[in-house]
């Protein structure tokens, strides 16, 4: 049977990030995944007291495949991030990392614990990774941000996959001539096709 297909776009804040002192950070996601009654979505998000942009974006998602693993099931998962330290380390790094026994040509990886616990979160799931660039009107992106920024301010985290605000998100902004000709559902369904097909997702993605 061929496994379902999930979307998933990640994204990460860290307040004061790389500053003096404790810089409490967040994390936000939005999972989509066709059912019986179209495109389901949900929303995760997770937070720390004291990070960096570069954990809390491995932390998103280690949660997010975690939790795509609660009831056992593989899918197909597709994830966009705007952190290149996250996607390119997925796709370039960490093979070449294994295979030098975790360790980097010019010295200790570092968040190695953190990579070696995603490594065996996405060993449950087919993962693809792309690249989004931050803040450029990439609709869902911007809902995640928004997502993670809030999961840092307020320091909170979801109790795993909750449902989703992106509608009512959504309708905020198209209320106020933004994102109009905006089709979740037909966002959905390019990567949806990529994957269902088993073609490889681009390291970036346009648009």
């Amino acid at each position: 049977m061929t496994p379902s297909v999930v979307v998933v776009h990640l994204d990460e804040s860290c307040l004061g990030n790389g500053r003096e002192g404790a810089n409490p950070g967040g994390a936000g996601g939005l999972i989509e995944i066709r059912t019986t009654q179209g495109v389901q979505r949900r929303d995760i998000y997770l937070h720390d007291p004291d990070t960096t942009n570069n954990r809390m974006a491995i932390a998103g998602a280690i949660v997010t495949l975690k939790a795509l693993s609660a009831k056992g099931e593989r899918f197909r998962v597709a994830i966009v991030s705007d952190s290149q330290y996250l996607v390119r380390g997925m796709r370039e790094w960490v093979p070449s990392w294994r295979a030098r026994g975790w360790k980097r040509k010019g010295g200790p990886v570092e968040n190695l614990s953190l990579w070696q616990e995603l490594v065996d979160a996405a060993s449950r799931h087919d993962v693809q990774w792309t690249w989004v660039r931050g803040h450029k009107g990439h609709v869902k992106n911007e809902y995640s941000n928004d997502l993670a920024v809030q999961a840092a301010t307020e320091q909170h985290s979801s109790d795993g996959a909750i449902p989703s605000g992106f509608p009512a998100w959504l309708a905020e902004h198209t209320a106020k001539n933004r994102y109009l000709e905006y089709d979740p559902d037909e966002a959905f369904a390019v990567l949806e096709h990529e994957l269902a097909t088993g073609s490889p997702l681009p390291l970036r993605m346009v648009g």
